[in-house]
């Protein structure tokens, strides 16, 4: 297996071009194109989004995977943030005019972030002025390789282009892939569906994944409280795999079927 950089990405992007609708729904701040996979009737189907951080390029080599394999009707979203990805990869030379900036704070083999320091998954307007509070409290004021969830809600481009894409798709429920710890959140605040919890126990006894609920500093901000807030619909977070990120490239093959199972459990309801 190789890294899920950038140009990987195209070139198994232009292949499942042949047996799948593909469109650009946005751009990174790089100008890295975002990638949606449309798989059968993609309206108002279920939609799943990986890479959303820099380090956890193992969630976007599975999302390719189950694009190519899977033959029902969803939305696929492999790398919400190929900016980071290529920075965690390639290091700081790979953010563009931003390269000095990431260069300057000694992280980018540990970057989680957009190319210039916005954590994707903290900038989603959910309770995101009380993110910016614990982020405060922690000491996070200005952009870095993570945590930081930028100056307004929706500052980022990555972000804006996936919450356009629901807008325009209407997803049933939607799925986020992040990586580690082998955990399924599914709830967030009053509008959190009753579905939720046995949907999330469903995957759970299909995986061994444990149901569990994010740390206080993970909670707001993020893809799936979004979701659930915006559409009153199911959301879920799944955390692929255990280590500590970068997880090693080796540990694919044996996390992917878990992964697999996860998901199709997910888009078929249980």
């Amino acid at each position: 297996m190789v890294y899920p950089d950038y140009v990987r990405q195209t070139e198994q992007v232009r292949r499942l071009r042949e047996k799948r609708r593909v469109r650009v729904v946005g751009n990174s701040l790089c100008g890295r194109h975002i990638y949606a996979v449309l798989c059968g009737e993609a309206r108002g189907c279920p939609l799943i989004a990986a890479g959303f951080h820099g380090m956890e390029y193992l969630t976007v080599a599975a999302a390719l995977r189950f694009a190519e394999e899977y033959r029902g009707s969803a939305v696929i979203v492999p790398c919400v943030n190929p900016d980071g990805v290529d920075i965690a990869v390639h290091g700081a030379a790979a953010a563009g005019v931003y390269a000095p900036f990431v260069a300057s704070t000694g992280m980018a083999d540990r970057w989680q972030a957009n190319a210039r320091g916005v954590d994707i998954n903290h900038n989603f307007d959910a309770a995101w002025q009380c993110v910016k509070r614990r982020e405060c409290a922690a000491g996070i004021n200005a952009p870095c390789a993570t945590r930081f969830g930028g100056c307004h809600a929706e500052s980022e481009p990555e972000t804006r282009a996936l919450t356009a894409l629901c807008r325009q798709r209407n997803p049933s429920r939607v799925l986020a892939l992040h990586s580690q710890g082998r955990e399924i959140y599914w709830d967030f605040g009053q509008h959190t569906p009753r579905e939720s919890l046995p949907l999330a126990q469903k995957m759970s006894v299909v995986s061994g994944y444990r149901v569990a609920s994010p740390e206080p500093m993970a909670t707001g901000g993020g893809f799936k409280d979004w979701f659930i807030s915006r559409f009153y619909r199911c959301g879920f977070t799944v955390e692929m795999g255990l280590g500590q990120n970068p997880l090693p490239l080796r540990d694919f093959e044996a996390e992917y079927p878990l992964v697999k199972a996860i998901l199709l459990t997910f888009l078929h309801g249980g």
